[in-house]
């Protein structure tokens, strides 16, 4: 009987053949495989370690806490500018996985080696929101209340966006579009 992965990796779509060159490599380092947000994610002992991400440009393999992974080589590379522990490798050829094998292998001990010792990212610093922000949860105890209610990651995704316009009418106004999501205990994305 097939397994979800399997499935996912026959149907036709970008990245395929370099998924099926990465897999066996995976999969013989000791991982489990699932399919989570509907793509094939590594866990080992019930800790997810890596996932497969089919980009435009090239197939990733996100390690969950790359940044704490050791990288001699320096090969694994930051998300984004506002990812602080997920690092991937970029893949664009399935000969590209073969050689990069021994490396590969190296990568996913050391991912399994911090998972398994219980590291952890040491914590963000404070959070800074922009102006407007700051002046709109002063102005609107309610807001003030519901923004304090959620959780670290969904406050810091406000406020990265709403800093992230380069006009304060443009941050005042995104506040106000999200107010509604805020109040209902929603993230940016949710």
């Amino acid at each position: 009987m097939a397994s979800p992965v399997d499935d996912y990796l026959e149907t036709p779509g970008p990245w395929r053949e370099e998924m099926q060159a990465l897999r066996p490599i995976l999969l013989d380092s000791g991982l489990d495989e699932a399919l989570k947000w509907a793509k094939p994610c590594y866990a080992h002992a019930g800790e997810n370690i890596a996932i497969m991400q089919p980009m435009k440009d090239f197939l990733a393999l996100m390690f969950f806490k790359g940044a704490l992974v050791d990288d001699p080589d320096g090969v694994l590379r930051e998300q984004g500018p506002n990812s602080r522990s997920a690092k991937r490798l970029e893949f664009t050829s399935a000969d590209a996985i073969r050689s990069a094998e021994p490396q590969l292998r190296a990568l996913v001990a050391s991912a399994i080696n911090v998972e398994a010792s219980g590291a952890k990212l040491p914590p963000r610093g404070e959070l800074e929101l922009p102006e407007e922000l700051t002046e709109a949860l002063a102005d609107d105890a309610e807001l003030s209340a519901a923004f304090d209610a959620l959780t670290p990651g969904r406050q810091r995704g406000y406020a990265l966006h709403i800093a992230g316009a380069k006009q304060a009418e443009t941050r005042r106004n995104r506040i106000a579009k999200h107010r509604p999501r805020i109040l209902a205990g929603k993230g940016l994305h949710d």
